[in-house]
């Protein structure tokens, strides 16, 4: 294993990189105030000995670097690392990892131990993998997660019990975003999105139907616009936005990737730009405000009401244009969908080339000037 700077010179660097001894898929910021550019990284290994590394930017000497002490290891392939949604930091130190079971660990000063190992099925070693899950911002004891057996599963985090497991869907649920407190979004195989509220957990309301017999792989919540969820379709180029007000049909399609796209992160901090990454090897943020502005004025459908209710510097190495930033990515058509609300040709306008398939990609929360991408065995975080 070794860590390397890719940047500029000195503390005026605009990305650094981390090479992990193998392959590497999930990963993901701390959001603690008293721990800058802390990040989680899983190897992806297919056997049962992978690991997990707790990297940071050592600021004085301008590198990526990680603590062996922190390093532990972890069965399968971690489908997905998720720190403790914890700014100030008055929380016990926790990370949670999904894959053959949900794992909470805690980290403290020279090791990583496990917390909890919270799984379902109490007759058996074995269960559904998960594939997915998302911790709740605004109540962190809640965390839920999606699974391939068509559920998905709500937990009382400090209990360590189960608060509510739904059937979500008819076939594998890839992903799972909350929207608010009691109000969560799922994506499946089964090409829906639905949206679940706690309150009324004998029904969903579907938002979003694609092709027949084409999954939906990953999903994103506006946290800071909570009428807007974007969506990935498997082996598509384009990226599905969708606006809770007008169920089953894209507002828009974000269409300038040349490859698969496999990875997107709403802004933190912004309620109209996001970021996508993909096969292409490109990570692309996109300024969506023309579609804020066209629904000003329209009052939110009955189904968009308890989500929208429960929500509430330059880079020299970053293309800075929305030309440049077509220009890489190619032109691959117009972007919308017939007959939705709003149809726009929207370019990016930032892009960054990274030197492989991107397969993941985190916006930093602490620091939202900051993006973190992961391909092959390096992990890079980038000053946007």
């Amino acid at each position: 294993m070794r860590d390397s700077d890719d940047g500029a010179a000195g503390r005026r660097a605009e990305i650094y990189t981390y090479e992990s001894n193998t392959l590497v898929y999930a990963m993901n910021w701390s959001v603690r105030a008293d721990k800058r550019y802390r990040l989680a990284v899983g190897s992806f290994k297919e056997d049962t000995n992978n690991q997990v590394e707790i990297i940071q930017l050592d600021e004085e000497n301008s590198r990526l670097v990680c603590d062996p002490a922190l390093t532990f290891q972890h069965a399968y392939p971690p489908t997905k690392l998720m720190f403790i949604p914890d700014k100030a930091g008055v929380r016990p130190d926790l990370l949670a990892t999904s894959g053959d079971h949900l794992r909470i660990w805690s980290i403290q000063d020279s090791a990583v131990v496990l917390d909890r190992l919270l799984t379902n099925n109490k007759q058996s070693e074995f269960c559904a993998p998960l594939t997915s899950f998302d911790w709740n911002d605004v109540d962190p004891k809640r965390l839920g997660t999606s699974s391939i057996d068509t559920t998905c599963t709500i937990w009382d985090i400090e209990r360590g019990v189960v608060d509510t497991q739904l059937i979500a869907h008819d076939m594998e649920v890839h992903d799972i975003a909350w929207g608010g407190v009691g109000v969560f979004a799922t994506a499946s195989a089964d090409g829906s999105v639905r949206v679940f509220d706690l309150r009324d957990k004998e029904h969903s309301t579907i938002i979003f139907e694609g092709p027949a017999d084409t999954p939906l792989l990953r999903l994103g919540w506006n946290k800071q616009d909570p009428r807007y969820i974007a969506t990935l379709v498997a082996d598509s180029p384009k990226v599905v936005i969708l606006d809770i007000r007008y169920p089953t049909v894209p507002i828009t399609q974000l269409a300038r990737h040349n490859g698969c796209v496999n990875a997107l992160a709403w802004a933190p901090h912004s309620a109209s730009h996001i970021c996508t990454a993909g096969d292409d090897c490109q990570a692309l943020i996109w300024d969506l405000s023309p579609l804020g502005q066209s629904a000003a004025g329209t009052a939110p459908s009955s189904a968009a009401a308890p989500a929208a209710a429960a929500a509430d510097g330059g880079n020299n190495n970053i293309a800075s244009s929305a030309a440049a930033a077509g220009a890489a990515a190619g032109a691959v058509g117009a972007a919308g969908a017939a007959g939705g609300p709003g149809s726009y040709n929207l370019d990016p306008i930032l892009a960054y080339s990274g030197g492989a398939e991107i397969n993941q990609l985190q916006w930093s929360t602490a620091q939202p000037d900051w993006v973190a991408v992961s391909f092959a065995n390096k992990t890079q975080i980038l000053r946007v």
